[in-house]
């Protein structure tokens, strides 16, 4: 969706009602993906930005990161046809491995000698190029990569062109059949979506079809659901009539998957909502950045077949025109989003003065402590006694709060609130 750095290098409510655990069920609610993973995307911040690599890898550890998707340059990596340089994506890759984060590795970008001397977008003038790469680059991370994804975005034209689902079936078919040759207990995801076609290109739930009618190979399907515009949230806002996927559209991708790839599951490797500042038009404030971020943390762990969700991006982008998703500043600040990415909270329902709210801890692995505050009477003050996560870091609690009420996470190992939720 967004033009990435890495592919170019690549409360005012103030009436409270007092709170009071009603319930605590710890375990996943009917239909849930309890095992969804959370991750991150931001190659430049990652491979180039402040500190050294393994600081910026521990910084990801203690994010609670669980999966990183990371770009596989195919034309930087193989420049010349049949020399390699593997050295960024080696530590990149085994780095990721050594603090516990699963890679997720998206090959993208044909060299100029496979592709007739044109650029990265332009798909391989022979499907066998990619192949010989993909099982080059699968059998030499056969031990920390699991997970890979093939090319990125291709039904817009700034990604692959010719930008046609025949296309790109022949270039996933030839990947797909290469990596499980390396290793066949490997993950391919193909589709790899952007939520609309634009100029040129293709909307997804015709390529989703298209994909079929050409017989695509693939495991997971992958989408990219940004939100259309700033209005719309994870939850509702999108367009009932149209073929574009965003994260509000989700039963929509779900729908499309199931009938055309039959018990194939889905990741969505890109998603996140851009800030004002500094993006004026299309952004929306640090805080409801970090609500939305939350709220689609939810929607995912509820969603059937979704196994995974990414967040682009670390960092804003230093170039105005660029993408402003981070959940740092430019000049490196966190922003709300940096702590709800590491303790979601989220509602689930309201029925009078009962709401029900979901979240999780995800530094480390295992069962969390945890405790709940509700601000009331000009302060905030505990909801019941410490409680425990499922042993992934996951909660769902039920306390009486009516709308306006505030609710946020406190855990004591990270010494750390999560942002305010406020009750609707």
């Amino acid at each position: 969706m967004p033009e990435r750095r890495q592919i170019k290098t690549r409360v005012r409510f103030g009436v409270f009602v007092s709170g009071l655990v009603v319930a605590l069920a710890c375990s996943a609610p009917a239909g849930a993906s309890p095992r969804v993973l959370y991750g991150v995307q931001d190659d430049s911040w990652l491979v180039g930005g402040p500190g050294e690599l393994p600081d910026r890898l521990e910084e990801l550890r203690s994010l609670g990161v669980q999966a990183y998707r990371f770009t596989l340059r195919w034309d930087e990596v193989e420049a010349n046809a049949g020399e390699y340089d593997w050295t960024v994506p080696d530590a990149v890759i085994r780095g990721l491995r050594a603090h516990g984060i699963a890679p997720v590795v998206t090959i993208w970008g044909t060299p100029p000698w496979a592709n007739g001397w044109r650029l990265p977008q332009y798909a391989p003038t022979r499907a066998a190029y990619l192949a010989a790469f993909a099982r080059t680059a699968a059998t030499r991370y056969r031990a920390p990569v699991r997970h890979w994804v093939v090319w990125n975005e291709p039904n817009q034209r700034r990604w692959l062109r010719p930008t046609t689902p025949r296309a790109y079936v022949r270039i996933l078919n030839a990947a797909y059949a290469a990596i499980k040759r390396a290793d066949r207990t490997s993950t391919v995801a193909g589709g790899v979506t952007a939520p609309r076609g634009n100029t040129g290109g293709v909307n997804p739930v015709n390529w989703i079809r298209g994909m079929r009618a050409n017989r695509a190979k693939l495991d997971v399907y992958a989408h990219h659901p940004y939100p259309a515009n700033p209005l719309e949230t994870p939850w509702a806002g999108g367009c009932a009539w149209c073929k574009t996927i965003t994260m509000a559209d989700l039963d929509r991708l779900i729908r499309e998957v199931r009938r055309n790839f039959p018990r194939k599951r889905i990741w969505l490797t890109e998603y996140g909502y851009q800030t004002n500042p500094p993006e004026r038009w299309m952004g929306v404030t640090f805080e409801r950045q970090a609500l939305y971020a939350s709220a689609a943390a939810l929607r995912a762990y509820q969603a059937p077949l979704v196994d995974l969700l990414i967040h682009f991006m670390i960092q804003d982008d230093a170039r105005p025109e660029g993408w402003q998703s981070g959940l740092r500043t430019l000049g490196g600040a966190a922003k709300p989003s940096y702590d709800a990415f590491k303790l979601p909270l989220a509602q689930v329902s309201r029925s009078g003065s009962r709401t029900v709210v979901w979240g999780q801890v995800r530094p480390r692995n295992g069962r969390q402590p945890y405790r709940l505050q509700q601000w009331r009477n000009g302060a905030w003050r505990w909801v019941g006694p410490r409680r425990l996560t499922a042993p992934r870091g996951y909660f769902r609690r039920a306390v009486l709060a009516w709308p306006g009420a505030q609710l946020r996470i406190w855990s004591p190992r990270d010494r750390l609130f999560s942002p305010p939720l406020t009750v609707r």
